[in-house]
């Protein structure tokens, strides 16, 4: 239910501009005012995030690790860099694996329960499809965003031009068909597919789970509409654009409803984004499971609310003052004379 509705919410988004542009004549509206007001309350948003995350204190080292930490026999146990770090360059390189590969996600493993001959045994298998679905979708949002700066600069960057050539090379169709349009499409799908038809991921996902994906889809199959089958005249779209980013307002007459259906949807994905998961992506690099060395056995880590007045008290000084209760508890205790009542050392 909780898909049904995320994709009933997403087709009355689309009913909005319909009737708004066609209807009621609210071109301006839509074409200007809610594109601007979406930006505006997506990079407060944005902004207002990540620094209510740079603010949260994080007194102690929270890496989560998976591999062998810098041990004192590195022959017989090496130190797993990467999945272990303990500099600050280790955990650089961690970040730059982590950002641009999802290398968590690649050393993702399945696990499953199958009858042995006396007793149920657990196994484990290498699972490499939420990571292939998850890079295909990013890396094509990605390079769809980056070729939508022609609509918004002029002169157009070298390297815009030079994207479009590599993502349409293979010539196919006539306009040429984008293999990062085909790579968000398939990404999408396949991450809706994997909640909707994993029963135990279908289970704890939510409307906030799937409303993002049905809203993207939406996005990407109107923009390949608009491309593909209605032929929209792009330079009225490029007029408007280059006027939301000067200042001069303007909508041409020739723009159809389809470009308006296409803008308010990025418009609502562009003010959901900041108040949702999707924030993940500058999340990562605020995460202290990811962006910190795990050197707490290395460095004492001072907690920074500590109130100076009060003395540190060390774990001899700790078992000193209630050794003889916590031997009385069956405790172990380092020093066994601190169990003692003071009567019975007399």
């Amino acid at each position: 239910m909780n898909a049904l509705y995320s994709l009933l919410f997403v087709f009355l988004l689309v009913l909005i501009p319909l009737f708004g542009v066609d209807a009621a004549h609210m071109r301006t509206f839509f074409g200007v005012c809610i594109p601007t007001t979406a930006f505006i309350i997506f990079l407060l948003g944005f902004v207002y995030k990540v620094i209510t995350w740079g603010r949260s204190a994080v007194p102690f080292r929270i890496p989560t690790t998976g591999g062998q930490f810098k041990s004192f026999d590195p022959v017989l146990f090496p130190q797993n860099k990467l999945d272990c770090p303990q500099t600050g360059a280790q955990t650089f390189f961690r970040m730059v694996l982590e950002v641009f590969a999802f290398r968590s996600l690649f050393r993702n493993t399945a696990v499953s329960l199958h009858e042995g001959k006396d007793h149920p045994v657990v196994a484990y298998k290498s699972s490499k499809w939420l990571w292939l679905f998850a890079i295909t979708f990013h890396y094509s949002f990605f390079i769809v965003a980056l070729r939508h700066l022609r609509l918004f600069l002029e002169p157009i960057p070298f390297f815009v031009n030079g994207l479009e050539f590599v993502d349409g090379i293979l010539q196919i169709g006539a306009p040429v068909m984008y293999l990062a349009d085909v790579g968000l499409v398939a990404g999408v799908l396949l991450l809706l597919g994997r909640r909707l038809i994993n029963s135990r991921i279908n289970y704890i996902s939510y409307a906030s789970d799937f409303f993002p994906l049905f809203l993207i889809l939406a996005v990407a199959l109107s923009g390949i509409y608009m491309r593909y089958y209605a032929k929209v005249d792009v330079i009225a779209i490029k007029e408007l654009t280059m006027g939301l980013v000067t200042f001069h307002y303007v909508v041409p007459e020739t723009i159809t409803v389809s470009f308006f259906v296409h803008v308010f949807l990025v418009s609502t994905l562009m003010v959901y984004f900041p108040f949702s998961k999707l924030m993940h992506f500058p999340g990562v690099f605020l995460s202290p499971t990811r962006n910190l060395p795990n050197d707490t056995r290395a460095k004492h880590h001072v907690n920074p609310w500590n109130d100076p007045k009060i003395k540190a008290h060390a774990y001899a000084d700790y078992e000193k003052q209630f050794g003889v209760p916590m031997a009385e508890v069956g405790l172990p205790l380092d020093n066994p004379e601190n169990g003692k009542a003071p009567e019975e050392e007399a």
